[in-house]
């Protein structure tokens, strides 16, 4: 499969950090708006900042919400990350109910402002997580986070609202944020999801785009 990503452009978010974390990595990147430029790409990256419901309006407004869930379905790898990652699930409570595109099962949540002991904590959670194996995954061996030391594994959150998988096995990672564990890399069969900015996360987060141009 060749290196080059195709990066869904749909209004939403600056996508030059993106694209040149993705070149760093040794992608030719493309930035596409038209949906039917999605028939021919063999790696899609969909990124996202901001609310879910405004951003599911615009991919819907130039259908390409249609056009992901077809490219989804043809088995070609899909990476979206922090808003495209949560996009991926079926819906998000954010402002209201919005549905997503439906590749992952799970709905989008709250971060909990206080832990079970009633400490308070902070939301929106900005800052460096580390990213650990969630309960019943022993590693990270053949998912996008292959290689990765999950001693340091450190990537940089920003983000008010956790995707919920609706079956364990597509928790790939959490972080640990108080007492909740919160999804941090999501996947399913040629679907993936990071909550993070894997451009903004060092070493880490180069290593994970790195393992998405590469993929075979």
């Amino acid at each position: 499969m060749s290196n080059v990503v195709t990066v869904v452009d749909y209004g939403v978010g600056n996508l030059f950090s993106v694209q040149r974390a993705l070149e760093h990595c040794g992608a030719t990147v493309r930035l596409v708006s038209d949906p039917d430029e999605l028939k021919h790409a063999s790696k899609v990256l969909l990124p996202g900042v901001g609310a879910f419901a405004d951003a599911m309006r615009e991919l819907s407004s130039k259908g390409m919400d249609q056009a992901i869930k077809a490219y989804a379905a043809s088995g070609a790898p899909l990476f979206g990350i922090c808003l495209g990652m949560q996009m991926l699930l079926d819906s998000s409570s954010e402002f209201g109910c919005s549905e997503g595109l439906g590749l992952i099962a799970g709905s989008v949540e709250p971060i909990p402002t206080q832990d079970k002991s009633g400490v308070i904590l902070k939301v929106p959670h900005i800052g460096w997580s580390s990213l650990v194996c969630p309960q019943g995954r022993s590693s990270w061996e053949g998912t996008l986070l292959d290689s990765i030391d999950s001693r340091n594994s450190d990537v940089y959150f920003v983000h008010s609202y956790m995707a919920v998988p609706r079956s364990p096995e597509h928790r790939i990672a959490d972080c640990q944020y108080g007492d909740t564990a919160v999804a941090a890399v999501i996947g399913r069969d040629n679907v993936w999801g990071a909550q993070f900015h894997p451009e903004k996360s060092g070493k880490v987060g180069l290593s994970m785009l790195r393992n998405f141009v590469t993929l075979k």
